[in-house]
């Protein structure tokens, strides 16, 4: 099973603490050993803590039980 490093964001918990989500893509061996063909998408903090997602902009951080929202991405203006 490979995980790969596929993005990363800010999200913040009620507080306003910001915490760095890392999100990674798992491919699954299918039955036969070879790499199956839908990734699995998870989501840890930069420090290793499991995050789960609940919808498109809101994440549970699993060992505190606490709702992280993530933060909007604005371009970059050259």
């Amino acid at each position: 099973m490979a995980e790969v490093l596929v993005g990363q964001f800010h999200a913040r918990d009620a507080e306003g603490r910001v915490y760095s989500v890392h999100e990674f893509q798992e491919s699954m061996p299918s039955q036969d050993g070879v790499e199956g063909t839908e990734p699995v998408t998870t989501y840890r903090l930069a420090i290793g803590d499991r995050v789960r997602k609940l919808d498109d902009d809101k994440f549970l951080l699993v060992q505190l039980d606490v709702t992280l929202v993530r933060e909007p991405e604005f371009p970059m203006t050259p």
